[in-house]
């Protein structure tokens, strides 16, 4: 990702025009080898510019690429009610931002949704429409955890103040008009390494019960060098460089990145075993995809049950990114996480 103003403009008018020929072409007997159309307007947009990329900003800066990104594109917001507090358990405060099916009473099943961005960018703004489509679509309510970013903490801070709103949800859900016993979690991303975490944090510590974890497109490994990893390398949105300048922000100790609350994968069978059923989303041009699916497979070896999904013609965090929010995949794997959420947590 190259930062230069000019993208934010010049890409705004492809994004908005580029249809979603990827469900035209969606029954060929070939997967294509290169991404949709929407995804490719998107890519030549990014691709088209000078500027450093991402991993050379300081935090700040980086930051606000993700924010006028995302608000360069009009989306749909509606149909949500948006409340805060902060939390406290385990000796810790955590501001979340509570998000509602707009006008709907009573009591309702819950997720966490923990965030993307590299455990540096992201936030609820640029967030919005993605945790939005998946409250609206599936009835339940979603709590979006504000952990403290990286640089600003490091490994193990963010993921302990996810799995303590986690227990204070499932323990204090009706302070807030849900039903902790009808509890999921979710994530995107570094935010999907935390759901995976945050459940095996609650099987290894007793609870409490998860009923469903959703990992789209997730960090599950500090590996940069299997298959999707060098064939996506550069110029696909998501970069090596960039995930390396992740993970070292997080953590540079060899040892902490190898524990299984930092990379989920690393976990043996035994560890794995009585997880909650997990769906997994990947996307086919994408650096993570291969230890996504990888995870996939390891579940299953563990007698986990889970379905992992490869959504072909694009590429990491397409679910996010308001400039592909009606894309086919974007709206497919919408659909199909809300509904898991909606049939497990009702």
């Amino acid at each position: 990702m190259k930062f230069v103003k000019p993208l934010l403009i010049a890409a705004v008018s492809a994004f908005a025009t580029a249809s979603s020929a990827f469900a035209a072409g969606a029954a060929a007997s070939t997967v294509a080898d290169t991404p949709d159309v929407a995804t490719t307007r998107f890519l030549a947009a990014l691709n088209g510019t000078k500027g450093p990329g991402l991993e050379t900003l300081s935090p700040a800066k980086a930051r606000q690429v993700l924010v006028d990104a995302q608000n360069s594109v009009k989306v749909d917001l509606s149909g949500i009610d948006v409340s805060t507090r902060t939390i406290e358990q385990d000796g810790l405060s955590v501001p979340v931002t509570i998000v509602r099916p707009q006008g709907v009473k009573g009591t309702l099943p819950v997720f966490m949704f923990f965030h993307g961005g590299g455990w540096i960018l992201g936030d609820f703004p640029t967030h919005e429409r993605l945790v939005r489509d998946l409250v609206v679509q599936s009835g339940a309510v979603a709590v979006f955890v504000n952990y403290t970013p990286s640089p600003e903490a490091h490994y193990p801070v963010a993921i302990n103040q996810a799995y303590a709103a986690t227990r204070w949800v499932a323990a204090h859900g009706e302070e807030i008009g849900v039903d902790g016993s009808r509890l999921a979690v979710v994530g995107n991303s570094v935010g999907g390494n935390m759901a995976a975490v945050v459940a095996l944090m609650a099987k290894d510590k007793g609870g409490p019960a998860i009923r469903f974890q959703g990992l789209l497109w997730p960090v599950t490994d500090h590996n940069f060098n299997d298959g999707s990893y060098q064939a996506y390398q550069k110029d696909y949105f998501l970069t090596r460089p960039m995930m390396k300048w992740f993970w070292d922000a997080y953590t540079t100790r060899q040892a902490q990145r190898n524990e299984i609350y930092a990379s989920p994968l690393r976990a043996s069978t035994a560890e794995l075993k009585g997880l909650p059923p997990a769906l997994i989303q990947v996307a086919q041009f994408d650096v993570l995809r291969d230890e996504g699916e990888a995870y996939g497979r390891k579940l299953d070896a563990a007698g986990v049950a889970v379905a992992t999904t490869r959504y072909d013609g694009t590429i990491h965090d397409f679910g996010l990114l308001n400039a592909l929010a009606e894309d086919a995949p974007t709206k497919a794997a919408m659909k199909a996480m809300a509904s898991e959420l909606k049939s497990r947590l009702n």
